[in-house]
């Protein structure tokens, strides 16, 4: 398996393992408590949120495509864009409310939806996910620049010779 294919599958790992995490075992039929669950996910802006991260996660991926590959079709980016779709934030949806069915009394969730449907929570509402998208963009560059700069990489080289990872991982052969 390629380095890019290592990459692409530990981030969608790294994905399932956090939405599994959220024990998506409960009862088929929607609770009343469960309905206002949801409610409270689309006025509070949690799921304007999980957007962002659907297409931070769809970014991060056609990086490691875009490596290996450098030419890639239009095309490929219009079926590329589909693969994480409504059916499948709706399965996030639907896997994360049992968090919040465990860790938040049904008076609580109602409370908390009187309070974001009042006028003084629509700015943040409307402002988070920019600020979300804006500050997710200093952090990529930070983490971009400080991952590629001499002084880190003197000390990754310093790290990879102390534990001898050349030695413990000798280069593999292509199969032919």
């Amino acid at each position: 398996m390629g380095f890019a294919r290592k990459k692409i599958t530990t981030v969608i790992l790294c994905v399932l393992l956090w939405v599994t995490a959220a024990n998506p075992v409960f009862c088929k039929t929607s609770s009343e408590k469960e309905m206002d669950i949801k409610k409270l996910l689309q006025v509070s802006g949690i799921l304007d949120q999980l957007d962002y991260m659907q297409d931070s996660l769809l970014n991060n991926v056609s990086m490691m495509v875009t490596g290996p590959f450098p030419n890639v079709p239009e095309a490929f980016w219009g079926e590329f864009n589909q693969l994480i779709g409504k059916k499948e934030m709706d399965d996030l949806v639907t896997r994360v409310i049992p968090v919040y069915d465990k860790h938040m009394s049904h008076e609580t969730v109602k409370k908390l939806i009187v309070m974001f449907e009042t006028p003084f929570w629509n700015e943040w509402k409307e402002k988070m996910p920019l600020i979300s998208r804006e500050a997710g963009v200093i952090g990529s560059e930070w983490g971009r620049e400080h991952t590629q700069s001499e002084a880190f990489n003197k000390k990754l080289d310093g790290l990879i010779e102390k534990y001898e990872l050349e030695k413990l991982n000798p280069p593999q052969s292509e199969p032919k």
